[in-house]
């Protein structure tokens, strides 16, 4: 039979299941989603001056916003890697994915129905570089795994690294951008041009490690610069001024990375057909109340998305936005139908309008928790359960076992007294104390300042100390998220009312940590051992 018989039959297939547009119709999908990337970009220091996000330049991201919708208010489900990207990727809450819902152990249950494999059944050709669904076994496995990867690129993932290394610095830096998109247009160049396609980029250069004072030195980006401008949970000593630098550092070149993806599109006149998605999966890693907390330096997160002469551009949108929403989303764009079980709602309806602003009123909420992030620490390798419900004027987290120690134990702290690491392991083992927080320079000079000096003890217990049941902040009044209120009388009503339904959302959504008695996460195998913890250098995660 003829090629061009056998493709009129797939088409005529294809329109024949519902909810299926006919492969013209659909879109092509560029999916950017970086490791550990919380909200910053410079796009954001029009929204909210006064942050680091004053000092960061990031061309690319901002330039996608002016071409479509910045998400303000968008958050993951889980602000640690595998939990975010199962929930992400299935387009349920983390809780729902089974193992999935922890990080080291982590099992994908592929009985889940996910949005890539969907899109692929559906006609897509599908393709990921970099880190899509990992730690976890089998690694990728919701995006086909090793099937689906396209190889190269991988340097890039070690940027700083890399780029220290160099005699020519300006030009090792092109050259790992230049790599990204042209592993991109490798995957375009053996696609079949008959299938719309899905491309997923996700760098983990924002990830730790990478070189102290390569924010200054390769991104020109003066730690002193942000002097006033960090978070009120670090302490504004050069240190983590300098710490802060250097990330900014990472994130600009993953926006160099993007600039290179959006340039193949254009080169390759594709951009008029093509959804573009760009996110992270959670905050900063290595600062405190950063990764693996539920404030907002742990869940926020950027979110744009662009397709040219489909979504108007140039609108900044309230809504508040969970990523699981963005499985619906897409396969919606696609018009392939929404499997039941899935808990996220489909952002299409908002993506369409031409309003900016609060689109929606009943968006007004999200969801967010944990479990378990590093095995081993705490006691028993027992997680540290928490739920969150984010509105515009709250936020009510209740930590489900107040006992437990937030970031792991240490020495003194839920171990035997004994003497705190050395600064030299603090720096390069995650897991020497405080395991839920990578090493850094940030969390070596707390620990190593912050019991000795009392103007510091505030940051040291806000990071590492235990915390109480509920915790409940007044954005209007303390947008930092600083000082609980949950225990003042004026605020109980609103406290009963936010905690009453987060655990109606819980139960609804057969949440374990409500609906399982015993509480499966209390359990093996979410408890098991896991094995290659104590690596002395932090791991790609």
């Amino acid at each position: 039979m003829k090629r061009s018989s056998v493709t009129a039959i797939l088409q005529l297939a294809l329109l024949t299941i519902p909810g299926i547009l006919a492969a013209a119709e659909r879109p092509n999908i560029l999916f950017v989603f970086a490791d550990d990337w919380g909200r910053y970009a410079s796009i954001y220091n029009k929204l909210e001056p006064g942050t680091v996000n004053d000092v960061v330049r990031t061309p690319a991201f901002d330039q996608l916003v002016a071409d479509g919708v910045l998400l303000r208010n968008a958050f993951v489900n889980a602000p640690s890697c595998t939990p975010c990207r199962s929930s992400l990727l299935s387009g349920q809450h983390f809780w729902r994915t089974g193992r999935g819902a922890i990080l080291q152990g982590a099992l994908w249950d592929d009985s889940i129905p996910t949005f890539p494999l969907l899109l692929e059944q559906a006609g897509y050709e599908i393709g990921h570089s970099a880190k899509v669904w990992s730690p976890g076994t089998p690694a990728n496995a919701p995006f086909g795994a090793a099937r689906t990867a396209v190889s190269g690129g991988g340097q890039f993932n070690q940027f700083s690294q890399v780029v220290d290394r160099a005699d020519d610095t300006a030009a090792e830096q092109q050259r790992l951008t230049s790599d990204v998109a042209a592993v991109f247009r490798s995957f375009l160049q053996n696609r079949s041009s008959e299938k719309p396609f899905l491309y997923w980029w996700g760098p983990t250069n924002t990830h730790r490690s990478w070189i102290q004072g390569s924010g200054k030195k390769h991104w020109n980006i003066d730690p002193d610069s942000l002097q006033g401008r960090l978070s009120g949970h670090w302490p504004d000593v050069p240190v983590v001024r300098e710490d802060m630098a250097d990330y900014l550092g990472e994130v600009q070149a993953v926006d160099a990375g993007l600039g290179a993806l959006l340039q193949v599109l254009d080169d390759e006149q594709l951009r008029q057909n093509t959804l573009i998605i760009v996110s992270g999966d959670h905050g900063v890693p290595g600062m405190p109340s950063g990764k693996c907390n539920l404030y907002d330096l742990g869940t926020a997160v950027p979110l744009a998305v662009s397709w040219p002469g489909v979504i108007p551009p140039g609108r900044v949108v309230k809504d508040f936005v969970s990523l699981p929403d963005l499985a619906p989303t897409i396969l919606e764009s696609a018009g392939v139908q929404i499997p039941g079980q899935m808990t996220g709602r489909s952002l299409w309806s908002i993506l369409k309008s031409d309003q900016a602003g609060l689109v929606e009123a009943d968006r007004d909420a999200v969801v967010c928790g944990r479990e378990r992030h590093v095995a081993a620490a705490r006691t028993d390798r027992l997680p540290y359960p928490q739920r969150s419900i984010r509105t515009a004027d709250f936020l009510y987290i209740h930590n489900f076992a107040p006992d437990r120690w937030p970031m792991g134990t240490a020495p003194g702290f839920g171990q035997p007294d004994a003497s705190l690491p050395a600064a030299g392991e603090l720096s390069q083992n995650t897991f020497a104390a405080f395991a839920d927080l990578d090493a850094s320079p940030t969390k070596t000079w707390l620990i190593q300042n912050g019991l000795s000096d009392p103007q510091y003890r505030p940051y040291f217990d806000r990071a590492f100390a235990r915390r109480p049941r509920e915790e409940l902040y007044d954005l209007k009044r303390d947008p930092e998220q600083l000082y609980n209120v949950a225990d003042q009388q004026e605020y109980q009503q609103q406290k009963h009312l936010l905690a009453q339904r987060l655990m109606q959302i819980l139960k609804e959504t057969n949440d374990p940590r409500v609906t399982s008695d015993p509480v499966i996460f209390e359990l093996p195998p979410f408890t098991d051992a896991f094995q290659n913890q104590r690596n002395s250098t932090p791991k790609k995660r």
